[in-house]
């Protein structure tokens, strides 16, 4: 059996059953369509980590996983050399356009988040910008650990990343793909982020192939 996250070639056994053929046949779809569309997931994850060709970037995935498979899927990313963003709701703030559109005013915003620091001070809080403004006012607040960098060009990124104070790390996301992912690397980003990676996958096609064990 292949260990996770081992690259393979075409036509190669990668792993061994042994068994009665009727139990084994029971299985093999379902066996396969997880090993296809897992093994899609770790495929396309190296191709990004490849692509990206910078080690000191993290590729990272989304939430936007196939129902009841987030934790598979997930595992898949970092068999291909990714990372998990966050799992859930829980494990994470992260605080979108939409949120700060219905918050009560910058300083309610702001106070809000000093709070979310002192009642989780060991979970992470990220913001995500959509402009250079927002990234100098959330560069104000105290407590933030990432920002996100949202549908932002390279140069616009590069700009966003020089105005970096203190351990405050930056994220890309949106639009990433093969082709400026080594582009959007080089800007010294800390982490980019691929929704991609879980909902776009192809399955890689496998087969299961019985052999006579003899009596």
């Amino acid at each position: 059996m292949q260990p996770d996250g081992a690259q393979v070639a075409a036509g190669e056994t990668i792993i061994e059953v042994r068994g009665l053929a009727q139990s084994i046949l029971k299985a093999e779809r379902v066996a396969l369509n997880f090993l296809q569309r897992l093994s899609g997931i770790a495929t396309l994850t190296r191709q990004f980590v490849d692509a990206a060709d910078n080690t000191h970037v993290k590729i990272l995935d989304t939430r936007k996983t196939t129902p009841g498979l987030r934790q598979l899927e997930k595992a898949a990313v970092v068999a291909g050399g990714g990372g998990n963003h966050r799992m859930g709701l829980f494990d994470m703030v992260l605080v979108k356009d939409n949120h700060v559109a219905t918050s009560s005013g910058w300083t309610g915003f702001a106070e809000r988040i000093r709070q979310i620091r002192e009642e989780r001070p060991n979970v992470r809080i990220e913001l995500e910008a959509d402009h250079l403004d927002q990234v100098r006012a959330f560069l104000e607040l105290q407590g933030v650990d990432v920002i996100m960098l949202d549908n932002m060009p390279p140069s616009q990124i590069r700009e966003a990343v020089a105005l970096r104070q203190g351990e405050i790390k930056f994220e890309a996301s949106g639009g990433i793909t093969l082709k400026n992912i080594g582009r959007i690397a080089a800007t010294g980003v800390d982490f980019i982020s691929v929704g991609a990676l879980t909902h776009s996958a192809r399955a890689i096609d496998f087969s299961l192939e019985m052999t006579h064990g003899g009596v």
